[in-house]
C-alpha cells in the first residue's frame, strides 16, 4: 500500500483544528475488512469524490479543482489500499495538507468542502473510553496493537521503537551469536533457555534490561502519551517482571497477559485483552459516576444542557461525559454558551453534544464518550465543574 496512513492522536487531530487555507475537503465513509463486502468501498469512495468535485467547481476553476482532487483519486485507484481497510475511513485534504485515517468503527458517509475540516467523528472516536493499546514483547519481537471490546488490530510502531536488541546495543550486545529459545505450548507459560552461563548470562540480563528500557521510553513518548490509552503488556512471566522493573510508563496497566502473543490468534488475544481491561474500565466509569454525583450535590456539576453550555463557554467545565451515539440538535454560541434548539436535518445545524465537546477541549477540559447504559444520567451529558 503506497498511501501513508496517519496515526490518529490528540496531536494529529489538533493539527487539523488549526487554521488552514481553504478549501478544506473532508470525506468520511464506512469500509469493510473482508471480501466480498469491501468490493463496493472504492465505488462509494469514487461517488463521494464526485460530490467534492461538484462542490469545488461551484467556486474554484477546473485546474485548481483537479489539483486538489489528485490525491483523493490516487486512493480511489489503489487496489492495495482497499485490500487493507478497517471499519471506517476519513480523508481530509486541502492546499498543503492531505491526511488519511483508518478507524476501528464505522462512520457516516460525508463529503463536504468548507473553510475548516470536519473532525467531529475523529474526535468522538478518540474520546471513547473503551479503547486500549497492547504491547507484545519478547527478546526477539516487538508488536503494538490497538483495540476495544470488539476489535483489535496490529499497528505500526513508531520508527523510534526498537525492534531488536542490536538496534539498541549495537557492538555492545553480549555474544550476538548466542540464542534465546522459549519452550512451551500455546497458552502455556514458556521457560527461556539461555545458551550461556555465569557472567555471560548476567550480561545477557543486562542486555535485556537495556533493550526493555529503550522500548519503554519509545512507546511512552510515541504511543502512550499521544494516545492517552491504557497499555496492556503481553509477554512471558519473566519478561513481565523485568519490563515492569524498568518501566516508567504511567499508562501501563497492573494486569497484563502472561503469554507470548504469537501463540494466540488475534481473536483470542482480543478476548484476553478485554478480560484484563474490563475490570479497570468498569472501575473508571463507576469512579466518574461517583465524582459527578458528589459534584452535583455541591452545585459543581450539572446534566442540564443550557447550564452546561454556559459553564463550558466560561471555561468552568473540567470533565464532560457524553453519551455515545446520542445526538441533540441545536445551535451553540461558543462565546456566550447560548443554545438555540433546531432541527438536526437542517444542514446549518450540528450536533450539540459534539459542539460542546469541542468547546470544552478548547477551554482545556477533557471529554469522555460513555456507552449509553453506563452514563450516570439520562440527558446525554454530565459535566463536572472546576469551580
Amino acid at each position: 500500500m503506497t498511501q501513508k496512513i496517519t496515526l490518529l492522536t490528540i496531536e494529529s487531530l489538533a493539527k487539523l483544528a488549526t487554521v488552514h487555507q481553504p478549501p478544506c475537503l473532508s470525506l468520511y465513509q464506512p469500509t469493510h475488512r473482508r471480501h466480498p463486502e469491501n468490493r463496493q468501498d472504492p465505488i462509494r469512495f469514487g461517488n463521494l469524490v464526485k460530490e467534492l468535485e461538484a462542490s469545488l467547481l461551484r467556486k474554484y476553476p477546473d485546474d485548481e479543482t483537479r489539483l486538489l482532487l489528485e490525491p483523493f483519486e490516487a486512493i480511489a485507484n489503489d487496489p492495495d489500499f482497499w485490500a487493507h481497510t478497517l471499519d471506517g475511513l476519513a480523508v481530509l485534504g486541502g492546499p498543503g495538507l492531505f491526511e488519511v485515517f483508518q478507524i476501528q468503527q464505522p462512520v457516516a458517509e460525508l463529503a463536504v468542502v468548507a473553510d475548516s475540516f470536519h473532525t467531529k467523528p475523529l474526535r468522538r472516536f478518540l474520546q471513547s473510553v473503551r479503547r486500549y493499546q497492547l504491547l507484545g514483547l519478547s527478546l526477539n519481537k516487538v508488536q503494538l496493537f490497538e483495540g476495544d471490546r470488539n476489535t483489535l488490530d496490529e499497528i505500526d510502531p513508531a520508527p523510534a521503537v526498537p525492534q531488536t536488541m542490536a538496534e539498541v546495543l549495537g557492538d555492545e550486545l553480549t555474544d550476538p551469536h548466542s540464542t534465546v529459545a522459549s519452550y512451551g505450548g500455546a497458552g502455556q507459560s514458556s521457560t527461556p533457555m539461555h545458551h550461556g552461563h555465569g557472567a555471560k548470562k548476567d550480561n545477557m540480563q543486562i542486555d535485556a534490561e537495556r533493550f526493555f528500557r529503550a522500548i519503554d521510553r519509545a512507546v511512552l513518548e510515541h504511543h502512550s502519551r499521544p494516545s492517552g490509552l491504557p497499555l496492556i503488556l503481553a509477554a512471558l512471566p519473566e519478561h513481565h517482571h523485568l519490563f515492569r522493573q524498568v518501566s516508567h510508563n504511567p499508562f501501563l496497566m497492573a494486569e497484563g497477559l502472561t503469554v507470548n502473543p504469537d501463540e494466540l490468534s488475534i481473536d483470542d488475544l482480543r478476548e484476553r485483552a478485554w478480560q484484563a481491561v474490563e475490570p479497570q474500565h468498569k472501575e473508571r466509569l463507576a469512579a466518574l459516576a461517583d465524582e459527578f454525583a458528589v459534584a452535583k450535590s455541591k452545585d459543581l456539576g450539572s446534566d442540564d444542557m443550557a447550564q452546561v453550555a454556559k459553564a463550558a463557554a466560561a471555561g468552568r467545565v473540567a470533565t464532560l461525559l457524553i453519551e455515545a451515539d446520542r445526538q441533540i440538535a441545536s445551535r451553540l454560541d461558543g462565546a456566550t454558551g447560548q443554545v438555540e434548539v433546531a432541527d438536526l436535518g437542517d444542514p446549518e445545524v450540528d450536533d450539540q453534544l459534539d459542539d460542546l465537546g469541542e468547546l470544552v477541549v478548547k477551554m482545556g477540559g477533557r471529554v469522555m464518550v460513555i456507552p449509553a447504559d453506563q452514563m450516570p444520567v439520562q440527558t446525554g451529558l454530565a459535566a463536572i465543574y472546576r469551580y
